[in-house]
């Protein structure tokens, strides 16, 4: 392709091949002319003008096909070295020009639609890259401005002086700050969406050392990338349920273990988060609990269109969130 622009760019270029294309052929068929049985005295010259109509373009190939069928005229069809003319001849010279000219037309309208086609797939894809970029300005953008919101409730409330409203103006900044940490982590450099376990792990390790906990991490399933509408509460619902297990499960010793699997086979997805701390209170009941990371939990499941269940299982406090996942 590139070569082809480069020769088509440049008129010398483009007289130099049909030139050289012609005395090549000419050359091959003194080479064959014990080969070839008598009455054949084109079959060098057609490959060559094809070459120089799709190379050079149509004057070029226009070009190649007379130098050749003069060559073929004064060589080849007798009697030869010279340029007699008769009815015989006048068929045979009408039937090159006649195959020539469609060979001109057909290679040079087909390397036309290749040039159109390569320069519609060209403009396709500066588009695309455009696109790609505004996306990522965007997606980018969103996520400093979250931050930023996130940042001013945080500062907004050290200067409150009524404890519970400076405490959920900080709870209110850290969660927004976590949105945005979740939409940098959903997509990679290219904007495209990345797996759920990819970012669910790194996540999950700034969340336990933030709260200076000592946790061992289990991970599972999560392979494919999150619906970009349910990635938000997924995610949401997985760092309150970690969260909890930081504050209420591991308590004051701030160590255990945290097992976190995302099953996306079949109908229903099925996102699981245990941990063996302490169990949960008597009588407790997430459904109608008023701590603020389970009514978001509640929140982002009724938001999915699934169900959030919290249970004790075999020494483990299980945190299960079904939701049947959407498709494009």
């Amino acid at each position: 392709m590139n070569l082809r622009r480069r020769i088509r760019g440049n008129v010398l270029a483009r007289h130099g091949l049909a030139v050289a294309l012609a005395a090549g052929a000419v050359l091959l068929r003194f080479a064959l002319t014990s080969v070839f049985p008598p009455g054949f005295p084109y079959v060098t010259f057609f490959p060559a003008i094809v070459v120089a109509a799709y190379y050079g373009g149509f004057r070029a190939g226009v070009l190649c096909a007379a130098l050749c069928g003069a060559a073929a005229w004064y060589f080849f069809i007798p009697p030869v070295n010279t340029f007699k003319f008769d009815l015989s001849i006048l068929v045979a010279l009408g039937f090159y020009v006649f195959v020539a000219g469609v060979d001109i037309f057909f290679i040079d309208g087909m390397r036309t639609a290749l040039d159109a086609l390569e320069a519609e797939r060209e403009r396709y894809r500066d588009l695309a890259e455009s696109r790609d970029l505004l996306y990522r300005e965007l997606h980018h953008r969103v996520s400093n401005n979250l931050q930023v919101a996130g940042a001013l409730l945080r500062l907004q409330g050290q200067g409150v002086a009524d404890a519970d409203a400076r405490h959920a103006l900080s709870q209110a900044g850290e969660r927004i700050e976590v949105i945005a940490r979740i939409q940098r982590e959903l997509h990679n450099r290219t904007g495209e969406p990345v797996p759920f376990r990819a970012f669910a792990e790194a996540l999950l390790a700034s969340a336990a050392a933030a709260a200076g906990a000592r946790v061992r991490l289990t991970l599972e399933g999560g392979e494919q990338p999150l619906h970009p509408d349910q990635a938000t509460p997924v995610t949401l619902v997985m760092l309150e349920s970690f969260n909890n297990a930081l504050e209420h499960g591991f308590g004051a010793a701030g160590e255990g273990e945290v097992r976190v699997s995302l099953d996306q086979s079949g109908l229903t997805h099925r996102l699981t988060v245990g941990n063996n701390g302490a169990d949960p209170p008597p009588g407790f009941d997430p459904a109608t609990s008023k701590s603020l990371g389970l009514r978001i939990v509640r929140a982002m499941a009724q938001q999915l269109g699934g169900k959030f269940e919290m249970a004790r299982e075999d020494g483990w406090t299980v945190c299960r969130l079904s939701y049947a996942p959407k498709r494009d």
